[in-house]
């Protein structure tokens, strides 16, 4: 998330919100008022990539050695003054997201365009101003980090949300990111990675309170501020005759100011000179031209409130609440349900509120979501004094709090409540009515539905995506929706496939591993939607895409076999599952014979190079080479290698060879090649172009997408070079 024009603003207009400061400083005085409590800094990863990653020759990736030795001695430097550093990277996209989502990756696919233009008009690698983060790099950083001890955790929703609330309930020193809703949630110290100097340990703290002196604003304004001036939830336009009308009432515009930061300024002085006046009289709707848009705007608005906060701009007159443990939670009851359940939404709305599960601890907290984003957003939640968070807690620690299982709820509910009264979430005991400010609730509150029914296998998959320890998989078999953002790749290159088509049948029969298939290609199992970015996809809806059916000798293992079991059997059905995964099982006895750390990579040439036959023998020996050879060698070093060096190269070039010839695929040098030789590959979008489940983009002559998803017609692995 992100709210517009105000990175701008704060440094044009506000810079004295802007303070250096001494992180070994700040964790000394840290120290001085928690006695044993380490410091802490929750570090928003993604933001810190293009920092981490120095290399000069950007524009190909693979300083591998480089990279992960910026990052030791990133660690190191904060590992030494006693700083524990916990980082979070994005784990999926929500919901109210995808619009904002697709529209950085339009805009990331014209950067990338950009490069490739530059490649071919000047044979050199553009500069720096024009870098574009590595394929893969997000991921690789994790295990990365993991290797060098760290805590890495995986969000289950907007990352920038779940830094915001461990920064909070950690009492952390800080923040270290690059991202301006850091300045608008109510939590710890905002500090910029932009601006680290890992040699002195100093960087930029920018100070929510000073900006809200600047404004006339208070802290618990600036949710409302954000949503005003447009953010990741609210889109910019909503409001914008509403922001002009602001502009031309102000009668401090300054000349010296651009035309962004004089509107933040009228908008912030309507907020302070003219709603807070008729606060607690009229709702917010009344003093806002919000219309059929009130519920995505207070969405937005509540999507800023961390665990255990409340915004002023929500409550009304009083008609009951509900605590739930201690935690005030405004209410009404609905006579339709016959039940008060603990809700959030935005007033005189239909909105819903189901529960917000932390991922760093076991209780769960009160969450609002509107019914047509289905986009959860955290609730206001007020702890008693016995749970409050103190002032220094322990990071390791995890408060439980009872609860009931949907089933105990079911049970507990009055006679009267009907079927379709459905849970989102399990709930807290100890309910308690009393009269206060409520907020209304909606009418229903439904029960999350997942791709499938085993909840250990779920709960196993969360407790991996938490940790870092997996990608996608629990995406996949809790939603059944997965994405994939922009890698380089050159959308006028006819001879070569973008990867998202390349590894769709790997990820068939992955899904088909997850969530189950029959045994043939005529199935009607669940569909899983891929948003991909590749050439020629306008991402205006999902890719649907079947799990493909695959044959794994003995048959195919469950997933607590292949999870779980610990036994040496258990190992080798994973060998065998993993090579059915890639269509390779009939290469099982050339891959043994290849020691572990390059089984993996023999298993994916092999793949490659059947999949794609536009790939030639000079690329198959480069992969090689650059898996095997030492970085920073000159070519007259390279050419000097030892001889057990270049004994492993041929040997692993004759493994892939080999088993690329049982697929009917020779890979011959490039000299060999007719001159005319394109490849059976085209460009998305073109006549050439097959996918394994039989079907392409809409608009290019693809009926499936106006059917159904049980409608789409399976080809057996058409990619296959046979």
């Amino acid at each position: 998330m992100g709210v517009r024009g105000l990175q701008g603003f704060v440094g044009s207009t506000c810079p004295h919100i802007c303070t250096v400061v001494n992180l070994k400083e700040l964790a000394e005085q840290h120290r001085t008022r928690h006695p044993g409590c380490t410091p802490t800094i929750v570090v928003d990863a993604m933001c810190c990539l293009r920092y981490w990653y120095t290399p000069e020759s950007w524009i190909c990736g693979g300083q591998w050695r480089e990279y992960f030795s910026a990052l030791q001695d990133f660690v190191k430097t904060f590992t030494d003054v006693g700083i524990k550093l916990v980082f979070f990277f994005d784990g999926m996209v929500e919901q109210g997201k995808r619009d904002e989502w697709v529209r950085r990756r339009r805009r990331n696919s014209k950067e990338i365009a950009r490069i490739f233009h530059y490649l071919k008009a000047h044979r050199e690698q553009p500069g720096r101003n024009m870098f574009f983060i590595p394929s893969g790099l997000a991921i690789f950083t994790r295990f990365a980090l993991k290797t060098l001890g760290q805590e890495t955790l995986c969000s289950l929703q907007e990352a920038d949300y779940e830094v915001a609330a461990y920064g909070l309930r950690h009492n952390c020193l800080g923040i270290l990111g690059e991202d301006t809703d850091y300045l608008i949630y109510d939590t710890c110290p905002y500090l910029s990675i932009s601006e680290l100097c890992l040699e002195s340990l100093s960087t930029v703290q920018l100070c929510r309170e000073t900006l809200c002196e600047s404004l006339g604003l208070r802290v618990a304004d600036l949710p409302l501020l954000a949503c005003l001036l447009g953010n990741d939830v609210v889109p910019e336009g909503m409001l914008e005759s509403f922001r002009y009308r602001c502009l031309s009432s102000y009668t401090s515009v300054e000349e010296n100011v651009n035309k962004k930061a004089n509107m933040i300024l009228a908008v912030s002085d309507h907020i302070a000179k003219v709603l807070h006046m008729h606060q607690g009289e009229k709702a917010l709707e009344e003093m806002l031209p919000l219309g059929p848009n009130k519920a995505l705007f207070y969405k937005g608005v509540a999507s800023y409130l961390l665990p255990g906060q409340q915004s002023p701009w929500f409550f009304q007159k009083p008609k009951g609440e509900m605590t739930l443990n201690k935690q005030i939670m405004s209410v009404r009851s609905d006579p339709e349900l016959k039940q008060e359940v603990p809700m959030c939404t935005d007033p005189e709305s239909t909105s819903e509120v189901p529960m917000y599960t932390d991922p760093e601890s076991t209780p769960e907290v009160p969450m609002c979501t509107d019914p047509e984003s289905k986009l959860q957003v955290p609730v206001c939640a007020d702890f008693e004094s016995k749970q409050e968070v103190p002032m220094c807690t322990d990071p390791e620690s995890k408060p439980e709090v009872p609860m009931y299982t949907y089933s105990e709820i079911k049970q507990k509910l009055p006679l009267g409540t009907g079927p379709e009264f459905k849970l989102e979430a399990s709930m807290n005991t100890n309910l308690e009515i009393r009269q206060e400010d409520p907020v209304p609730m909606g009418p229903e509150i439904k029960q999350p539905v997942t791709m499938i029914s085993d909840p250990e296998i779920l709960k196993i998959a969360r407790t991996h995506h938490v940790q870092g320890e997996s990608y996608l998989v629990y995406n996949i078999l809790s939603s059944g929706e997965i994405e994939c953002s922009n890698t380089l790749e050159d959308e006028l290159d006819q001879a070569l496939p973008s990867q998202a088509f390349i590894y769709r049948p790997v990820r068939q029969r992955v899904y088909s591993l997850l969530l189950g298939g029959s045994e043939d290609d005529t199935s009607t199992g669940p569909t899983v939607k891929e948003w991909f970015v590749y050439p020629g996809n306008p991402l205006k809806h999902p890719d649907l895409v079947r799990p493909l059916p695959m044959t794994v000798p003995g048959g195919t293992p469950s997933l607590k076999i292949l999870w779980l079991n610990q036994e040496p059997e258990a190992q080798a059905r994973r060998l065998d599952t993993l090579l059915a995964c890639f269509n390779l099982s009939s290469s099982k006895e050339e891959l043994q014979a290849v020691e572990s750390p390059f089984k993996a990579l023999c298993c994916l040439l092999i793949y490659l190079f059947v999949q794609v036959d536009t790939l030639c023998l000079e690329d198959l020996q480069a992969f090689i080479a650059q898996a095997l050879c030492l970085q920073g060698k000159s070519t007259a070093q390279l050419v000097n290698l030892q001889r057990s060096r270049l004994t492993k190269f041929h040997n692993l070039k004759a493994v892939v060879c080999r088993a690329c010839l049982k697929e009917n695929r020779r890979i011959v040098g490039r000299a060999h090649w007719d001159s005319h030789h394109t490849g059976r590959w085209g460009r998305q979008g073109s006549s050439s172009h097959r996918t394994s489940s039989g079907y392409s983009r809409s608009g290019q002559g693809q009926p499936w997408r106006d059917q159904g998803p049980g409608s789409r017609q399976h080809e057996h692995d058409q990619w296959r070079r046979y």
